[in-house]
């Protein structure tokens, strides 16, 4: 790493531990997952979601009041939102709709670019019931069309969630079985952009997966969750020259295991509790060598700390530190998991930390920067060493359904043995929810 570099990746390092004071806390991660998404829809962060007043376990996620009602007795409502986004990058972004990285330079340039698309624009059904005595069930559908396998005028739905949940709220228990959120580094950082700073320093993203969540109470405001889960692992196709093309992860002998441990209490705001989590996974790929049948396992890890905390009413920071390696399928090392040439796993460390200000009920403004860094030891020439992004975002409620965002970005990504390249994003969008 250069030394701007290190020197640039101790500040984010400085700044996301700043937060780490006695007294954090963490909403439940099951809660969690209906609320980032309601957030994510008024294009502000999910962690504003979490962080809400310590308040005996629900019994249900809540649901606005039903659209109809299936012959089972199961209440369905349908939700959603068209969104239309559009950027101007004085350089080559990938892929451009959405930001993770900045491409190398050829001869010398690297052309600037428009992006349109209404690609993140979202579709889903709240299910919840018929529920018994002990236990509480729902569920979610949701489709996106921001995926890379259709042209841009005709774009494909995509599975975001799709997944049941059943509850026993006199014990605190809860089993999810379906496809959502990973549980490691749950916290999402306060932008525009529906990349979520992926590669760039926020790992995580969503796996089918098998879940269940304890949570126990602590004194008389503070509640200390865990959650554990199998999810099915997803590797890079084995495109090694000679061997047929095979997902490493679906050949693996064993699924996906997350966990993470998190404590609940108010701090500095009382109706807004701050947030310490510690989370990880492991997991393995199956690597065939030749077409004979000989492999290699190779092994996908991270340890994950997430923090958040109120300072006021107005103001919320927040941040993560991640490191680990063969981390592409969570968006960690820049999309870089394992070293095709030496079949060898790509280890990296990164984070992010952000502000944000709720300068009023309808506007919100938010600054911050993450950062994700391969171990240049670990990879080929001309890889991707290093990747960081400055951000400022501005999201404003002209009606409740009607939302305007702006985020202005710099980002910078280093190639080994290649040098660097450079661009400014300006990006904003327009939603219409409903």
């Amino acid at each position: 790493m250069k030394e701007r570099g290190k020197f640039s990746y101790a500040l984010l390092l400085a700044g996301s531990l700043f937060t780490a004071v006695p007294g954090f806390a963490a909403e439940s991660v099951d809660a969690r997952i209906n609320r980032l998404e309601r957030e994510l829809a008024e294009l502000t962060t999910a962690a504003n979601g979490k962080l809400v007043a310590i308040q005996a376990p629900s019994t249900a996620e809540p649901v606005s009041p039903p659209l109809l009602s299936t012959a089972s007795g199961t209440k369905v409502q349908f939700y959603g939102f068209t969104r239309f986004d559009i950027s101007y990058d004085t350089g080559q972004i990938t892929p451009g709709n959405i930001a993770l990285w900045t491409q190398p330079k050829i001869s010398g340039k690297n052309d600037a670019e428009w992006n349109l698309t209404a690609g993140a624009t979202r579709l889903g059904l709240n299910l919840s019931g018929p529920d018994t005595e002990n236990i509480k069930l729902t569920g979610n559908i949701e489709f996106d069309f921001l995926t890379s396998v259709s042209t841009e005028n005709n774009q494909v739905p995509r599975l975001r969630h799709g997944y049941l949940k059943a509850v026993w709220p006199a014990s605190d228990v809860s089993v999810i079985a379906g496809q959502t959120w990973d549980i490691i580094s749950s916290l999402l950082p306060f932008v525009d952009d529906p990349a979520i700073m992926w590669d760039a320093g926020n790992i995580g993203a969503r796996h089918p997966q098998v879940r269940v969540t304890k949570g126990f109470l602590v004194g008389e405001k503070g509640r200390v969750e865990v959650a554990a889960a199998a999810s099915r692992t997803i590797g890079e196709k084995n495109n090694t020259v000679g061997i047929i093309a095979t997902d490493p992860g679906k050949d693996a002998a064993i699924p996906t295991l997350q966990g993470r441990i998190a404590y609940s209490a108010p701090f500095l705001v009382q109706k807004q509790p701050a947030t310490i989590g510690i989370s990880g996974h492991y997991g393995q790929e199956d690597w065939e060598t030749n077409n004979t049948g000989n492999h290699k396992t190779l092994d996908s890890w991270s340890c994950n700390l997430e923090l958040a905390m109120p300072v006021c009413s107005e103001i919320t920071i927040a941040g993560e530190y991640f490191t680990g390696s063969n981390l592409d399928d969570y968006y960690g090392g820049i999309g870089q998991g394992v070293n095709i040439s030496t079949v060898k796993e790509i280890r990296a460390t990164g984070g992010w930390a952000a502000l944000r200000f709720n300068a009023s009920p309808s506007t919100s403004l938010s600054f911050g920067a993450g950062i994700d860094n391969p171990n240049d030891n670990d990879l080929p020439l001309n890889a991707r060493s290093q990747n960081q992004t400055i951000f400022t975002s501005v999201v404003n409620k002209i009606t409740p359904g009607l939302i305007l965002g702006f985020q202005l970005s710099q980002w910078k990504t280093d190639y080994k043995g290649a040098g660097e390249s450079n661009a400014l994003r300006a990006q904003s969008s327009l939603t219409y929810k409903f």
